[in-house]
């Protein structure tokens, strides 16, 4: 089992940056995928980011390549997303995720987070 919760979201500027965070609960943290993703109002939930166990390979959606980093810290059992040059359609609600495995964990991974609202104005 594992517990995620978010923070860090708020209200920043187009152009700006955010650093969102997700700790997890749970003694095999370090196993686990983790992911983000992000709905905003009116739209699906959409895949963000995903970084694998170790740390050692993070994927991205095509909208936010270059822009956003995903990384995790196993000792802290934290996981961050890094956004920067955000734009007015980076608003959303970005929840953390987590599952076993990889390929799940970009899809419908088993664990969520709460979520953490992200608005950045024009």
């Amino acid at each position: 089992q594992v517990q995620l919760v978010e923070s860090g979201g708020g209200l920043v500027q187009a152009g700006g940056s955010l650093r969102l965070s997700c700790a997890a609960s749970g003694r095999t943290f370090s196993l686990y995928s983790m992911g983000w993703f992000r709905q905003a109002p009116g739209k699906a939930r959409e895949f963000v980011a995903a970084i694998v166990w170790s740390g050692g390979n993070t994927y991205y959606a095509d909208s936010v390549k270059g822009r956003f980093t995903i990384s995790r810290d196993n000792a802290k059992k934290t996981v961050y997303l890094q956004m920067n040059s955000l734009k007015y359609e980076d608003t959303a609600v970005y929840y953390c995720a987590a599952d076993p495995n990889l390929v799940v964990v970009v899809t419908t991974p088993d664990y969520w987070g709460q979520g953490t609202q992200v608005t950045v104005s024009a």
